[in-house]
């Protein structure tokens, strides 16, 4: 079996050493900003690699990076994975400026200057990346638990996050699967539900009553049961399922729940992650994560 490998660049101040320093404290050796032409020269055969890169290193070029990688991959003796770290230019700029640091490729100018400079320098590996991590609303908390979810090696099988939110604040950029649920009925406009959350049995009790549910639930569920075993079988160890509402406060985190209980019962390993209410849980119970609310920013990405 080739050994496992994690590449990971992206933006100044997105995270990108926090994502190093986790893969490093689950058994990865991490090694930052090597010159390209010696990565390939650091892979052993008997402990998983991750490799930081980004515009600060020398002779860097997206090209090159991606060569690098293609030439790896004919080797067979790695399976190298591109994980691109990412945040919107407003969390950037607020960043710099809480760390008061310069952005490295605008020592002399702004950093939007820097921000724009390097979002075209690595335009391509973002989209040529095999996952693409957004932190512009995770926590440090979140980011490390994501990568263990995904990355953690010789876990029990398997990992599932389910994800409700609300579509004004856009995407999960992370998500394998995005489901849509605002066609359901609304319990925003009832006065006894809007000020609940779909953690609520009253308002999942609600929209269960949409004449449109049962065959939605029954079509989710099918999905599922069919795409999960034959993820596992790809050798897939983490998969996010996303669903979306207007506000991510009613339908999709009923859904979620939903799912998430339907899921466990079936033995599956599931994460449960609520953005528009600033939580996750792991088993049966919900629980609120420290620094997960929305907005909340990364500490320590200074990079």
């Amino acid at each position: 079996m080739s050994a496992r490998m994690v590449i990971v660049t992206g933006l100044s101040g997105a995270g990108r050493n926090s994502v190093l320093r986790a893969l490093e404290d689950i058994g990865y050796e991490a090694v930052d900003n090597p010159p390209l032409r010696i990565v390939e020269t650091l892979v052993r055969g008997d402990k998983p690699l991750a490799v930081g890169v980004d515009a600060r290193t020398r002779d860097f070029s997206a090209e090159d990076v991606l060569s690098t990688i293609d030439r790896l991959q004919t080797r067979g003796c790695v399976r190298p994975e591109l994980i691109f770290i990412t945040a919107s230019p407003e969390a950037l700029q607020r960043r710099f400026s809480e760390t008061r640091r310069r952005h490295p490729l605008a020592l002399a100018g702004t950093v939007s200057e820097g921000i724009e400079t390097e979002q075209a320098l690595t335009r391509t590996l973002r989209n040529a990346a095999d996952w693409v991590i957004d932190t512009s609303e995770l926590s440090l908390a979140g980011l490390r638990q994501i990568i263990d979810q995904r990355f953690g090696l010789g876990g029990p099988g398997m990992s599932i996050t389910l994800v409700s939110f609300g579509y004004p604040s856009g995407l999960p950029q992370e998500a394998d699967l995005v489901l849509d649920t605002r066609f359901l009925r609304n319990p925003h406009y009832i006065p006894d539900l809007r000020d609940r959350t779909g953690l609520d049995p009253q308002v999942r009790d609600y929209i269960r009553q949409d004449p449109d549910f049962p065959e939605f639930f029954e079509r989710v569920s099918g999905l599922t049961d069919y795409l999960l075993p034959r993820f596992v079988r790809e050798g897939k160890k983490y998969v996010m399922i996303a669903f979306g509402c207007t506000g991510g406060k009613h339908r999709s985190v009923s859904l979620v729940e939903m799912l998430g209980s339907r899921l466990r019962n079936a033995d599956w390993n599931v994460l449960i992650e609520h953005r528009s209410l600033g939580s996750r849980s792991a088993g049966g119970a919900w629980k609120a994560m420290p620094g997960a609310h929305q907005g909340a920013p990364m500490p320590g990405v200074q990079k």
